[in-house]
């Protein structure tokens, strides 16, 4: 059985910066924003990934409190230049971080305007060999 990891909850004190903050500087796709009387809540997805973020206001989200989600892991395959996305976003990043340099050991973070953070790690490989098919990216893009 396969178990695939879809959607994690991050948790914001205000919707509308969060999603200018993943949609504009991050450059997460805002797949949907929904409201209705249970919720107000928006998804979002990085390029190339099978996993969103889902920010809002679900009850699991309203249990934990804005900016104490840490450590959440994005891959990238050159981070110099992710990095230098973000930085040119306008997003506050430590350092590039070479822990060991064989491939996946070098990183960056950033967080968001409510303190969640984000490890960024580099991998080459995910250039030539991406998890999800580039044809497949574009089929789910254009849904």
């Amino acid at each position: 059985m396969d178990w695939t990891l879809e959607v994690v909850i991050v948790p914001v004190s205000d919707l509308g910066r969060s999603v200018a903050f993943y949609r504009d500087q991050v450059g997460f796709h805002l797949d949907h924003e929904t409201t209705n009387e249970h919720m107000h809540v928006a998804q979002l997805t990085p390029r190339g990934s099978g996993c969103s973020i889902v920010i809002g206001s679900l009850p699991s989200q309203n249990a934990m409190p804005p900016g104490s989600l840490h450590g959440v892991q994005l891959v990238v395959a050159d981070a110099r230049q992710a990095r230098d996305e973000l930085v040119g976003r306008g997003v506050e990043c430590s350092d590039l971080t070479v822990f060991d340099e064989r491939d996946g050991g070098t990183f960056f973070g950033f967080a968001d305007p409510d303190g969640n953070t984000w490890a960024v790690q580099q991998i080459r490989a995910r250039a030539e060999r991406p998890l999800i098919p580039r044809d497949h990216r574009q089929r789910f893009a254009e849904a």
